[in-house]
């Protein structure tokens, strides 16, 4: 089976592997592309809690940092282990997930991450907000042929519906889910465990 994979260039080898030991063929195609919007220092010694939701970002806090927050709360392990560590890591990898664990109030807030982010967790702690990259999508060169194609994140679904493809796709969670209907996707099957793991599992699911 030949499975598209869409993430960045340079970040979808660990999934290809995955991809292949499965038996799969893995196609890397991706569709969209991660510009940082600066590098300025960031200071965040003046908040209680440092939040971030995806890899990118904490790599993105983590350049410019230049001293460690008080307290951080990452989305998922992966982006707890992009940062270089978390202090909360919410057992629902969802911002409805962390926003649930924080701890009540939560004091002075920083949320880092793309610009355009969902702001529930701004809204509801009534954090500042600092964009540290930008997700530009792609238009592949040429058309996408496969057996199955895996998104991992709503502007990925976004990009990928622009091609008019019809290939079934997997997604890595609810809001990719919902971005992928919006858009005239059929989603065959989501991961339970919004990370690399549970896509891998939702790839199998779908492989049958």
């Amino acid at each position: 089976m030949r499975i598209l994979v869409t993430r960045p260039e340079g970040q979808a080898g660990e999934l290809a592997r995955r991809i292949e030991e499965l038996g799969h063929e893995p196609v890397l195609c991706p569709l969209v592309a991660i510009e940082q919007l600066g590098d300025e220092p960031v200071d965040a010694s003046g908040y209680d809690w440092v939040i971030v939701t995806s890899v990118n970002g904490a790599r993105e806090l983590r350049r410019r940092l230049t001293s460690r927050p008080r307290q951080v709360a990452a989305i998922g392990a992966a982006t707890a282990e992009a940062l270089g560590g978390a202090d909360l890591i919410p057992a629902v990898s969802t911002q409805e997930g962390l926003l649930a664990e924080l701890p009540k109030p939560a004091g002075r807030v920083l949320f880092a991450g793309a610009q355009g982010a969902r702001r529930l967790l701004v809204d509801e702690l009534g954090a500042d907000f600092l964009p540290l990259y930008r997700t530009v999508e792609l238009v592949p060169p040429i058309p996408l042929v496969g057996d199955l194609v895996v998104l991992a994140s709503a502007s990925a679904a976004r990009a990928y519906a622009q091609t008019g493809a019809r290939i079934p796709a997997v997604s890595i969670g609810p809001e990719t889910t919902a971005a992928a209907s919006v858009a005239g996707v059929g989603v065959i099957a989501e991961a339970e465990s919004h990370d690399l793991d549970g896509l891998v599992a939702a790839i199998v699911r779908a492989a049958g």
